[in-house]
């Protein structure tokens, strides 16, 4: 399956403002820029990161809205240029170095828009990451709630079933529970996922520096959730070549790859990179990362609880930004709080 997984969307004809014109900062203002970042994750308590299609441009995976993005280009009659596979695609510079500050203690939560799986193959703790829209290598147990990781994509989206079953082992060893597998993929009038998302909100109205990369935050919720931040006293940095959303809300505005300015960061915290050794899963914060660890025993489901009546959908704010960029008036809407259900993972070939 190519990583054009756009194509497997339903079709929804409003998917933002694409093509928006890129702004670079010159090497003087970007050096700046950066050393004021560095101070403010230096002087932050808990620090949250989201993390949008931009971070994974430079290993050959195309953004959305960006001037070779797909739906850019949609919009103009052309068909997109794909240098990778998911399955082939490596984590980028960007995606080592979040892992790095998540373990040198500066990151204490990353929420992502992003389906590649990069994050999670990565090696970075599950428990402290929510995949707002899905990962196209895991699936889940409808019944147990419980996760496989796989080494192929899934081919399946719209949170939709697999083909395959669950082979949780009830108590006593009875037997296997047989639930029937679920894409985690969202199409467009999907509901977030409720686990993914309630971390999420918790997470941005605990932190006190919000600091997204490489996305235009159009997207509701996801796109929101830097504000929880700044309601409560925090500060906002943004790091796109294009305006986004909520620029007038940030404290700090990067215009540089990504890339480029978490190399000079993690050189001025003193962090080391964590080498890639290939697809990794680590389940939490405590646990080794390797995909040769022992999945953990079944833990049997919490009773289904009704869901509350406001569905959280992934759409587009259609009051994100004008067509000059900038950035429209918004509000953010506060969701009730909703139960967890147990969710186990695990690598499978």
């Amino acid at each position: 399956m190519s990583v054009n997984y756009a194509a497997g969307l339903s079709p929804y004809a409003d998917k933002g403002v694409c093509g928006l014109p890129e702004v670079f900062d010159n090497p003087e203002e970007r050096k700046a820029k950066v050393e004021t970042l560095a101070q403010l994750i230096k002087e932050s308590q808990y620090l949250v990161v989201h993390s949008g299609a931009g971070i994974s441009t430079s290993v050959g995976i195309p953004d959305f809205r960006g001037p070779k993005g797909v739906w850019t280009l949609e919009e103009k009659g052309e068909s997109p240029h794909f240098e990778t596979t998911f399955e082939d695609a490596r984590p980028s510079f960007t995606h080592m170095a979040l892992l790095g500050l998540q373990r040198a203690g500066y990151l204490k939560y990353l929420i992502s828009q992003n389906v590649d799986g990069l994050h999670v193959r990565s090696g970075f703790p599950r428990d402290v990451l929510s995949e707002l829209h899905g990962n196209m290598f895991v699936e889940e147990c409808e019944k147990c709630g419980r996760q496989y990781v796989r080494e192929k994509v899934i081919g399946v989206m719209g949170l939709k079933p697999t083909g395959r079953h669950c082979d949780v082992v009830r108590s006593r060893g009875l037997r296997a529970c047989r639930g029937k597998l679920m894409s985690t993929i969202l199409d467009w009038e999907d509901a977030l996922p409720d686990k993914d998302l309630n971390k999420a909100e918790e997470a941005s109205r605990r932190a006190d520096l919000a600091l997204t990369l490489g996305t235009s935050l159009q997207i509701k919720p996801s796109g929101d959730l830097p504000l929880f931040t700044k309601r409560k006293g925090g500060k906002l940095a943004i790091v796109n070549l294009q305006a986004t959303k909520h620029d007038k809300h940030a404290h700090l505005r990067i215009h540089s790859y990504v890339d480029d300015v978490m190399k000079q960061l993690m050189e001025l915290l003193g962090v080391d990179i964590p080498k890639w050794n290939g697809p990794t899963v680590c389940e939490s914060v405590t646990s080794e990362s390797t995909t040769d660890v022992k999945p953990p025993r079944a833990v049997k489901a919490k009773k289904k609880v009704k869901r509350d009546p406001i569905k959280k959908e992934r759409k587009r704010d259609p009051t994100a930004l004008t067509d000059d960029g900038s950035v429209k008036e918004e509000t953010v809407s506060v969701k009730r709080e909703r139960a967890d259900s147990p969710v186990q993972l695990k690598l499978e070939k």
